[in-house]
């Protein structure tokens, strides 16, 4: 039969009636299954008997700032089911709003910016484990913005993610601190240990089963005074080189150790090569 395109308006109200979307991100293409159709980018829909690729090869992670308002909630990662894909999307559309000026003023206002863009509150008085946020990109391993779902929130480190405390119950903190408006699910700076392994063995991918929607790295130049938000392949999605009192030097220097060699590095070490050819 001849396939046809409907609109978006169509296609949401389709889907409402329809299995949830599976996302695979394996090769470059994002896999939507559902029982009797697939959504496109998200703007048509295709009639199908099993399932949908979606090539997505040109897609840049950061390329999109368009806040997605419900599309996404049904949505899971194959790889990292304890993703909270929507949240993630949102968060990544307001990061992309932030420019480097944005991110090169003092730092406690860069600070806060980075905790809106990561759905989470600013907190700095409230209790440790209660929501208290004040930490978050203030040292040097806080600094993985995860977005993880309602079902995963509670759950604890058994030991596999190392350096890190038995337990590790996050879970009240997530639910206090994290902005509504971006989607199910919640967001925590969680600790980014183990990232530098391939694949990372840090609490978001390990204690979470979740991908990190950005992660702050510090670029290792003569002062450590510029930091870049890289997404979970590594990837740029923002910038700065924020004023007065930032976190202590050897945090700084101690961030970029933990992802020394990895996919994470990429780029600070181009910026600071960059920077000594000058």
């Amino acid at each position: 039969m001849k396939q046809r395109l409907f609109s978006l308006s169509l296609a949401v109200l389709l889907s409402r009636h329809s299995q949830a979307f599976l996302i695979s991100s394996s090769s470059n293409f994002l896999h939507f299954s559902s029982r009797n159709f697939a959504i496109l980018a998200p703007f048509f829909i295709l009639p199908l008997t099993s399932s949908t690729q979606i090539n997505t090869s040109n897609m840049s992670s950061s390329s999109s700032n368009t806040y997605d308002d419900g599309n996404m909630k049904n949505m899971v990662d194959e790889s990292y089911p304890g993703t909270a894909v929507q949240r993630l999307h949102n968060v990544r559309a307001r990061v992309s709003t932030l420019s480097e000026e944005d991110l090169s003023g003092p730092w406690e206002d860069v600070r806060r910016k980075i905790l809106w863009a990561g759905g989470l509150k600013d907190l700095p008085n409230a209790i440790p484990g209660q929501g208290y946020t004040g930490h978050s990109f203030n040292d040097y391993n806080h600094v993985d913005l995860t977005t993880m779902n309602d079902q995963v929130s509670n759950n604890e480190n058994d030991g596999q993610v190392k350096a890190i405390a038995i337990g590790n119950n996050l879970g009240n903190g997530i639910r206090i601190s994290s902005i509504e408006e971006l989607g199910p699910g919640g967001s925590w700076s969680t600790c980014a240990n183990g990232c530098h392994l391939d694949p990372p063995q840090d609490v978001a991918h390990i204690q979470f089963r979740s991908r990190i929607a950005f992660k702050l790295v510090w670029v290792p130049n003569d002062k450590f005074d510029m930091f870049v938000l890289v997404d979970d392949e590594g990837k740029e999605l923002a910038k700065g080189k924020p004023t007065g009192q930032l976190p202590n030097l050897r945090q700084r220097q101690m961030n970029y150790r933990i992802v020394a060699g990895s996919k994470y590095a990429t780029v600070v070490d181009s910026i600071a090569s960059i920077k000594k050819d000058e």
